[in-house]
């Protein structure tokens, strides 16, 4: 008897959620994609290389120079005398700790523009989201999901709109 309950029970539900699924219209929206490929996540990027350009090239500098006075240590070691060679390992010590303190502000640095670059473009990209949702009547938009049809993929549109945009 319990069991004649249970599944006329669960036959019911799923009666129901088909029903209450007919009329529900659904999107999805790869934001990863989005992040790439929309036209205010391409200038942010453009924004962000030439901000940071000179930095790394003076961090590339500065990693040519920690190579070169490596070789010359290496290589020249026995010609050096002693207070020479203690001269050269305390500077490539120095540079080598420099060289370290920038790259580490560098990357600091970057990742702190890189991350107010993209929580712009991500308020826009959820606005767009939002008007798309309501012109069009969506009951739900999901985004980064395991596995999404891609008949429910929106996410072009979302380019498109963030495209339009300034």
């Amino acid at each position: 008897m319990k069991v004649r309950t249970l599944s006329v029970l669960a036959l019911a539900l799923m009666g129901f959620a088909h029903t209450a699924s007919a009329d529900t219209k659904i999107g999805f929206v790869n934001s990863e994609r989005v992040m790439r490929d929309a036209a205010p996540a391409v200038r942010a990027q453009q924004r962000i290389e030439k901000e940071f350009a000179k930095r790394e090239q003076e961090l590339q500098r500065m990693a040519k120079d920690l190579e070169a006075l490596q070789k010359d240590l290496d290589n020249e070691k026995p010609k050096f005398s002693e207070a020479e060679r203690r001269n050269k390992e305390r500077a490539f010590g120095d540079l080598n700790r420099d060289f370290q303190r920038k790259q580490r502000e560098f990357r600091e640095d970057l990742n702190q523009r890189r991350n107010e670059e993209l929580a712009s473009v991500l308020e826009k990209a959820n606005q767009a989201v939002k008007q798309i949702a309501e012109s069009e009547k969506y009951d739900l938009i999901l985004q980064d999901t395991v596995y999404a049809n891609p008949r429910i993929d929106i996410t072009d549109k979302v380019v498109k709109a963030l495209s339009d945009t300034k």
